[in-house]
């Protein structure tokens, strides 16, 4: 009789979420304004002044938590709660309100792990000083992490500091920095790139300097992408892309250096990213504990679409194809469970080190009609077949993953502000534009994932 598929003991099962995208309480007991909070609100889309409100309601998610077996949430401590103007006095209301939530996760058995940021920059920081385009900025940060770090090392042991990493060397850079002027250069994507990275060494450097038994990691948003055809340039840009916008980082993370190959494009092409004396030598101290990432989707490239003289950094302005071989979600993003395996297992592979893959999920259209359960078959089977898979990468192919995190597994604004655009398998009764009484309600899915968290996912 076949043995059954045992995971690891202590393996993490649970949520992430941003700040911006749960707490609302925008301007409550003396949170500063983020760039998020003068976002308005459009026909599609909802402002950020309310979220799902788990400012408020955080025992309860908490609670939904518990029930549906998970051991983890990963959170975001908002800079602007914390810090109102980026780089001033703290503000205690705001750190008082982690406590009570971390030490709430606490109680109820749920580890906590938490980012620094994810796109919120305060807005006074964005305005006197561009964002990440400063290095008093890069400074503030620091600052702003030490101190969370310090706070809670005794009760938080798994940190990140930048969501999604190697968004900051793309053409995102531009929405998630705190830019506000500039012509989007080369020039401009690279420093800011540059500086995050600094400001990430020199928090690796404070944890491992300071605390033995505290983690911290780098992320990335990983979208795996294959070469169209077996025509040569289509490969290159396959491989040119993921050299440029994730070994680069990932051997930063690990080996304390940027990839020779990017290196060299900066050199050959005057590429000026605000290089200082020091600044290798802070990156060169950088050691990972794991390597986190989020992943949705993979992709297939068209080199012949790639002018000659783009930056690869933008080879995917151009370059995207579907994948006549993968269903899609109805946002079009391709459904592929075989390759979060095979990026498991590249990364443990390459690396070495654990991998934690710490968003995973799909975002479907759907209403509640008060009465009757959501039947979200689509979510299910997305979850089944990227759970199963990444047993295949742990069991068959030996890659040492620390856990499983879902993406807003309780509803939230997709990152584009579209409550419409729902991750979860529990419902949160809201819409865009009308907030409702916010009650939580149980989808199929949520049924199906107590069941398999409730046995460490033995039963897939």
């Amino acid at each position: 009789m076949k043995e059954k598929r045992q995971m690891p003991k202590g393996f993490f099962w649970g949520n992430s979420v941003s700040s911006m995208q749960t707490e609302g309480a925008y301007n409550l007991d003396g949170k500063g304004q983020s760039v998020y909070d003068v976002r308005p609100a459009t026909d599609k889309t909802s402002d950020w002044h309310d979220a799902i409100d788990e400012y408020h309601r955080y025992e309860e998610d908490l609670d939904i938590m518990k029930d549906l077996n998970m051991n983890m949430y990963r959170i975001q401590i908002s800079w602007s709660r914390v810090v109102p103007d980026g780089d001033g006095d703290f503000n205690e209301a705001g750190i008082a309100f982690y406590d009570r939530l971390v030490d709430a996760m606490l109680a109820r058995g749920i580890t906590p792990m938490i980012c620094l940021y994810h796109f919120d920059m305060p807005l006074a920081l964005a305005q006197k000083e561009n964002g990440f385009m400063s290095r008093h900025v890069v400074d503030a940060f620091v600052r702003f992490g030490e101190k969370m770090i310090e706070h809670f090392a005794d009760r938080v042991k798994y940190w990140i500091t930048f969501n999604e990493h190697n968004l900051y060397f793309t053409d995102e850079v531009f929405n998630i920095s705190g830019y506000e002027r500039g012509d989007k250069s080369v020039n401009d994507m690279y420093r800011i790139f540059h500086h995050t990275v600094l400001a990430h060494a020199r928090l690796d450097d404070f944890v491992h300097s300071h605390y033995e038994n505290v983690q911290i990691g780098g992320m990335l948003a990983y979208t795996p992408v294959y070469p169209e055809t077996a025509n040569p340039i289509d490969v290159m840009v396959a491989r040119k892309s993921d050299e440029f916008l994730n070994n680069n980082l990932n051997d930063a993370y690990v080996y304390g250096h940027y990839s020779p190959e990017v290196l060299h494009y900066v050199e050959e092409t005057g590429i000026d990213y605000d290089l200082q004396p020091g600044d290798m030598a802070i990156i060169a101290k950088m050691k990972a504990d794991f390597l986190a990432f989020s992943y949705y989707r993979s992709a297939v490239v068209n080199g012949d679409k790639v002018p000659a003289d783009a930056v690869p950094n933008r080879y995917f302005n151009y370059t995207f194809e579907a994948n006549r071989f993968l269903d899609a979600s109805p946002w079009g993003w391709t459904i592929d469970p075989l390759g979060f395996r095979n990026l498991i297992t590249k990364l443990y592979d390459q690396y070495q080190i654990p991998v934690f893959p710490i968003e995973n999920g799909i975002g479907l259209r759907e209403t509640w009609d008060g009465q009757h359960m959501i039947k979200d078959d689509q979510r299910i089977k997305y979850h089944r077949d990227h759970i199963k898979a990444m047993k295949d990468a742990i069991l068959i192919d030996g890659a040492q993953v620390l856990g499983y995190l879902g993406w807003g597994l309780i509803d939230i604004p997709s990152s584009h502000a579209d409550i419409e655009k729902r991750y979860g398998v529990v419902y949160v009764n809201r819409s865009n534009h009308d907030l409702k009484d916010l009650k939580r309600v149980p989808k199929k899915s949520y049924y199906w994932l107590q069941g398999i968290l409730a046995k460490n996912g033995d039963e897939l």
